[in-house]
């Protein structure tokens, strides 16, 4: 047994993800990493803490796809507010986008701006995306330089009018430039001319036809190309129709560098469920039907997708135009942060698949994917970011109860299976009446 010196706390877990599988440890802590593991009697220390028996031991999740929308749109969600939610989530890391903010973070003049209000507020750690926008190819260089994990940018009209889309000439020079200083692309991949305008009316079904599964496959070509010719890393986000998944599995055999993720919601609800005038399911790319459900499942059972984030887009309830159910106004987003995992864990359940593949998808695949060392796995030398999660414990979603700014869920009133009972952030549990203590990130850092 390793003397109690040596360590500050042991965590004793019966169950415990740890390299890809569950076992029983004890993880030994100092500082706040992770400088032992053992078996699960092996190690003490002044603080020992055992789980209970319904419980297991996960790394902190890594949320690569949030939008905090502080500074500029920060009654639509803030720092505070995002990251409170994402602890209550089981989320340790984030990485805010780029977009809703004014001013987008474009400039590192605005990434500073952004950090300057962020810094003494974030109950987890944050990171930091860029933005590839039309004229600001010559940010991106700098932006790299001052600590983004990379650059998001949109083939199509991004809803806000500050944050303006690429148009596949100006795609290919940002892809090019993001290749030479060897950063990450990730890229909202819908094309324009693919989708038509969304009629008024309350009837989902409008909505969907108007983004069909054609733009999404016709962009993911354009992503792919655009990699292949340049030898730059990209990233498609948000997956939703799997009928681009063939093309993905084809380029990464060729040795393509493109990654791909999808979204709770899209593994949750299908087409035929979402109720006339239902805004609150209304997101881009759209909720497709069940068959399309299934086909992401395996998608990710196999390989092809390789990460689950949640795309956390909040607004203020009166954009999503409840009062009228008109598809055509609302805002197109969906506010899941704290509620990814055991959304993602009720259906993974229902389909037979282990708690340990959920692990790699919310954890240790996105932390790998946007190079943030130390996160998403319980590992020796990681940040002591772990998830105390209690798998078979079934609740009903109360909008109430989330921290995120908005009290808008399409999650409302169902049940899911799997609660997080305790956050902890660099070796301490998250404590949610304390003050904040989430640390800003920057590439390599």
């Amino acid at each position: 047994m390793a003397p109690a010196t040596d360590l500050d706390t042991v965590v004793r877990a019966a169950r415990a993800v740890v390299d890809g599988t569950e076992q029983a440890v004890a993880v030994g802590i100092r500082e706040g990493r992770v400088v032992a593991l053992a078996a699960y009697d092996d190690l003490a220390a002044p603080e020992v803490v055992e789980l209970a028996d319904d419980e297991v031991l996960l790394p902190g999740l890594v949320d690569t796809h949030v939008h905090v929308n502080e500074p500029g749109r920060t009654d639509w969600e803030g720092f505070a507010s995002a990251t409170r939610a994402a602890a209550a989530g089981g989320v340790t890391t984030i990485v805010d986008m780029p977009l809703n903010s004014v001013p987008p973070t474009t400039t590192v003049a605005a990434l500073e701006e952004k950090r300057r209000v962020a810094v003494d507020q974030v109950w987890v750690d944050v990171g930091f995306w860029g933005g590839a926008v039309p004229g600001n190819v010559a940010d991106l260089a700098p932006l790299h330089e001052a600590g983004v994990l990379g650059f998001k940018c949109f083939l199509l009209d991004s809803g806000v009018e500050e944050f303006p889309h690429l148009a596949a000439a100006d795609f290919a020079t940002a892809m090019a430039e993001t290749a030479r200083i060897g950063s990450l692309m990730i890229v909202h991949a819908e094309d324009g001319d693919e989708i038509t305008e969304c009629a008024h009316g309350t009837a989902y079904r409008g909505f969907l036809e108007s983004r069909p599964d054609a733009a999404e496959e016709r962009a993911v070509s354009l992503v792919i190309d655009a990699a292949r010719r340049t030898g730059g890393r990209a990233h498609v986000v948000h997956l939703s129709a799997s009928g681009a998944v063939p093309a993905l599995r084809a380029a990464r055999a060729d040795g393509v560098d493109v990654s791909v993720e999808t979204c709770p919601h899209y593994l949750h609800f299908d087409a035929a469920t979402v109720a006339d005038g239902a805004t609150e399911l209304k997101c881009c790319p759209p909720i497709r039907d069940a068959t399309n459900r299934d086909a992401l499942w395996q998608a990710l059972g196999d390989g092809d997708i390789d990460l689950v984030v949640s795309d956390h887009s909040p607004c203020t309830a009166d954009l999503k135009h409840r009062d009228t159910g008109d598809f055509a106004d609302a805002w197109g987003g969906i506010a899941s942060l704290q509620l990814g995992l055991p959304v993602v864990w009720t259906g993974a359940r229902e389909r037979g698949v282990p708690l340990a593949d959920v692990v790699r998808w919310m954890a240790t695949a996105p932390a790998r994917r946007v190079g943030l060392a130390g996160k998403g796995e319980i590992a020796v030398g990681a940040d002591a970011d772990l998830c105390v999660f209690a798998p078979e414990e079934e609740w009903v979603v109360d909008p109430a109860a989330l921290h995120h700014k908005n009290p808008v869920t399409p999650y409302a009133g169902r049940t899911l299976t799997g609660t997080v009972r305790a956050t902890w952030l660099r070796g301490r549990p998250v404590d949610l009446v304390a003050g904040p203590r989430g640390r800003l990130l920057r590439r390599g850092g």
